[in-house]
């Protein structure tokens, strides 16, 4: 570990930024390119829907969502940095491993592993931001990393669907994997966690002392705004998963596009879209939560109120220029809560439990969003076959709108609770 002090400057702070941003694009290619590569592998390995959202949701977000919360506590004890090291090279791994796949186990066992692999990498980023960068700009530096959500699934979603249509989709998962490998050794050269300061003697909550995982769920337990932050983003969640798993599909079946174009539909949506959602919630939750904390949660707030109808004409229309335009615009405004709602939640808590709070509210957003988001569509799609036949899918994603509904109500109430939760720092 680095022995300098915290401070408010740091000329290396930008360089660990773009180090954590390539590993976390790292983290959501080998995340999304399942994605892209559902059709070919439904077709090699005879899998239904049901089936595939199993690989897409819970097969990931079971050990992901529960594993994230011992090793952000390992951590914050240890050395943040190396615990995102081991774990990009765990991910990259396993990702490599899907590719021999024979059959639906051999890949959802391979997914669980990614899954494992990639529980150790998000909250202690989160947290290493955290301790490069003052309170003022820290929703910025947030949502410059969470650029990598966009980035990393619109990269996944390109090389994937190029490799899947010029080779095969087992090559792809093992192009990407072996990639992520390579990155590891640049990535600890180059990024160091900050010392922790000591506590002063006697003082009890001291700003940096270490809280245990008991201690910090307590804390986090007795805050509201915990509680409407996480299953807001939850809510959201589960939707916007959904989507990013199944629009690919619903470009396949019906728009009639093939496998590359609607790799190259899908990759500009979340690059164009995506990006410029994440930079403009973080900008301007920072600009506005300075003058009211509760925009923190108002801003995600509203975008999912404006964008829950948007959507709904992107998928209700028949032709694929014009549900392009429609699809942007809430693209974007899925995209805003990011920079807010992660910046609030590094609020919570002293910053000595940034990481362990973290992955609290990653345990709650994933289990339920990732976990039970992909696998509801493609449940929700499988029942209304009958009614829908090749259609079905599109019906799941316009039910499963309300949910933006129910995320906009949590975030609307948690505002004036993050008022009396917040802690400066």
């Amino acid at each position: 570990m680095s022995t300098q002090p915290f401070e408010k400057r740091d000329p290396h702070r930008n360089t660990v930024l773009v180090m954590l941003l390539v590993v976390y694009i790292f983290n959501f290619v080998d995340r999304q390119i399942l994605s892209i590569l559902a059709a070919p592998i439904q077709a090699d390995l005879q899998l239904d829907d049901a089936e595939m959202g199993l690989l897409g949701g819970i097969a990931f977000a079971l050990l992901y969502s529960t594993m994230a919360v011992p090793l952000a506590a390992l951590a914050d004890r240890t050395s943040r940095s190396w615990v995102i090291a081991v774990s990009l090279a765990a991910w990259s791994g396993f990702t490599a491993l899907c590719g021999l796949a024979q059959n639906f186990w051999h890949i959802f066992l391979a997914r669980l592993g990614v899954g494992i692999g990639e529980a150790g990498g998000v909250a202690p980023s989160y947290a290493l931001i955290g301790d490069y960068f003052p309170s003022e700009r820290r929703a910025t530096a947030l949502s410059v990393y969470s650029l990598g959500i966009p980035i990393g699934s619109g990269l996944g979603v390109l090389m994937g669907g190029y490799i899947a249509a010029t080779v095969d989709w087992r090559t792809a998962f093992f192009t990407v994997g072996l990639a992520g490998i390579v990155i590891v050794p640049i990535f600890k050269l180059l990024v160091r966690d900050k010392a922790k300061p000591e506590a002063v003697p006697d003082t009890p909550m001291d700003a940096h002392a270490q809280p245990t995982l008991k201690e910090t769920a307590a804390v986090l337990a007795r805050k509201r705004s915990f509680w409407f932050l996480s299953f807001g983003a939850a809510m959201s969640s589960m939707l916007g998963y959904g989507i990013a798993f199944w629009l690919p599909s619903l470009l396949i079946r019906s728009f009639g596009f093939d496998l590359v174009q609607a790799s190259q539909f899908f990759g500009a949506l979340l690059l164009i879209g995506g990006v410029t959602g994440v930079m403009a919630g973080g900008l301007l939750a920072d600009r506005l939560g300075g003058r009211d904390r509760a925009f923190y949660s108002w801003l995600p707030g509203v975008g999912f109120f404006l964008g829950a109808p948007l959507f709904a004409a992107g998928i209700s229309s028949d032709n694929a220029q014009l549900a392009f335009i429609l699809f942007l615009l809430p693209q974007a405004l899925s995209y805003i809560w990011l920079g807010p709602v992660l910046s609030a939640i590094q609020h919570l808590v002293v910053p000595a439990a940034r990481s362990t709070a973290s992955a609290l509210f990653l345990l709650i957003n994933n289990l339920i969003g990732l976990g039970g988001g992909i696998y509801a569509l493609g449940a929700l799609s499988d029942f209304l076959t009958p009614f829908y036949a090749e259609e079905a899918l599109r019906y799941s994603m316009l039910y499963a709108l309300g949910l933006y509904a129910v995320a906009a109500i949590l975030m609307a109430l948690a505002g004036p609770s993050l008022r009396r939760d917040w802690v400066a720092e």
